[in-house]
This record gives C-alpha cells, structure tokens and sequence, in this order.
C-alpha cells in the first residue's frame, strides 16, 4: 500500500498516521490538513473494516478455580475466537495504547476496577462499540465503508494549508 509522502521521513510519518488514527477512533473527531485527513481516512476505515468482519466471533466458556476457601466456584467467561483474537492482535500492533481516563464523578476504587479489566481501551472501543455500530448500519444500508467524513475548515492561517475536521459518522 503505496502512502502519501507527507514531508517526513519513513519512520516521522508512520508515528503521524498511527498518531491520528489512534485519536480519530478514541476521540471520534480531530482537526488535520487536507492531504493528511485522506490518509488517516484510508488506514481507520481499513481498521473499521477488519473489527467489523470479527465483532461477533465470541465463545462463552465456563471455567473452574478455587477460592480462598478451598471451593470450586464456576465462572461464565466470553472468550474471542482465534480469528478474532488475530484481528485484535493486528489492530493492537498498529493502534498506540491509550490511557483509561477517570471520570468526573467517579471515585479511585471504581476507577482502579474498571482499569483492572480494560487493558486496551482504543481497541475494546473499536470492537465493543464502533464495529457493532457500523456492522448494524451495513446491514441496514447494504453497504460497506464509508465510516469518516471530512468537513472542510478553510485555509491555515501561517501556511495556507487546507484545513479540515475528519469525523467518525
């Protein structure tokens, strides 16, 4: 896949991308130039796409421990099937690790606890939310892709460059 060059280096411009990629799907919307916003586009969408075609491949498994107390306890855990496991592990090699964020109103032990399930939160929101999301409107539509729009700002004040706001729909 043949990329724009962008007035960077190799390695500059790959960490810009997986940059921008990694925030329009956390964030749901950042403000870019014009040629940068087509490239970011392509990479999301292709993203979008793989998380869309593995949403649902999930088992629910029973697993047997102990407790502290010597008992048996059984526990209904979903498991990913291998071939959702392999799209998650491709989108985690691309998509840089983002913090979970406190809420406002939340306090720390809520906080640690839910910190404690969620090692990837930009991917569990890719496949968790997004990709069921879009899959939905797929299926409605009868179409794929399409995911992202860019809206149009006008020109950088120091440089002229075209300015735009590139959104997840």
């Amino acid at each position: 896949m043949s990329n724009r060059k962008l007035g960077r280096p190799t390695n500059q411009r790959k960490a810009l991308l997986r940059n921008q990629v990694t925030n329009l799907i956390w964030y749901g919307k950042i403000e870019t130039t014009l040629v940068r916003a087509k490239e970011v586009r392509s990479i999301a969408e292709h993203m979008i796409t793989i998380a869309m075609r593995e949403c649902d491949n999930t088992v629910e498994v029973v697993k047997k421990t102990n407790n502290d107390k010597g008992q048996t306890v059984e526990k209904t855990v979903v498991n990913d099937k291998p071939s959702r496991l392999a799209a998650r592990r491709r989108v985690m090699a691309y998509l840089y690790r983002m913090p979970v964020i406190q809420g406002k109103d939340e306090e720390k032990d809520e906080y640690l606890q839910r910190k404690k399930d969620i090692k990837h939160p930009v991917v569990e929101k890719l496949f968790r939310e997004l990709a069921p999301k879009y899959k939905a409107r797929a299926t409605e539509k009868g179409q794929g892709g399409g995911y992202t729009r860019i809206v149009k700002m006008g020109p950088r004040r120091g440089d002229s460059a075209e300015m735009v706001v590139l959104e997840l729909i």
